[in-house]
């Protein structure tokens, strides 16, 4: 089955556009960046609590640094959502890599544009084999990919 995420394309610059998915995250919507450059998916930890039960002061480390998302490194944390759904996807039991994203929301804040709970990265857009549509402004992912065993359809 191919599941299809309709994508919102904002435009940065003239010629610059980010592409946005809602994803759900233990029932609530979440506002994700779609970025082929992430090695993975991550969330914001300090818009995270958002979507827990028991809003949590802290959580617990991560024990590798992050790269990317503007800075060299940055110390990340995790935490483990009951459930993460891209559309028909559902992924229980979680486990998410949490960051630090404020310097990205402050900076899509001054741009007027809606400030992000994470970056769905490759390790999720590669595991699924996914297409993105420009034409048709759609997120496909192959859902016969099961065990890490890619189907032929």
């Amino acid at each position: 089955m191919i599941i299809k995420i309709p994508i919102r394309l904002i435009q940065l610059e003239a010629d610059g556009f980010h592409l946005f998915i809602n994803a759900e995250i233990n029932g609530k919507v979440a506002n994700l960046l779609v970025d082929t450059g992430a090695s993975k998916t991550v969330f914001d930890i300090t818009r995270v609590s958002k979507f827990l039960r028991k809003r949590k002061k802290s959580f617990e480390q991560f024990n590798s640094l992050s790269t990317g998302l503007g800075t060299s490194t940055m110390e990340s944390h995790f935490t483990t959502f009951k459930t993460f759904c891209i559309s028909e996807l559902k992924l229980e039991q979680y486990n998410a890599i949490l960051l630090d994203m404020a310097h990205v929301n402050e900076s899509y804040s001054l741009l007027g544009m809606p400030e992000l709970d994470g970056v769905l990265g490759s390790d999720l857009l590669m595991k699924y084999n996914a297409v993105i549509d420009y034409k048709k402004l759609l997120l496909k992912l192959n859902m016969y990919v099961v065990c890490g065993i890619r189907y032929k359809v």
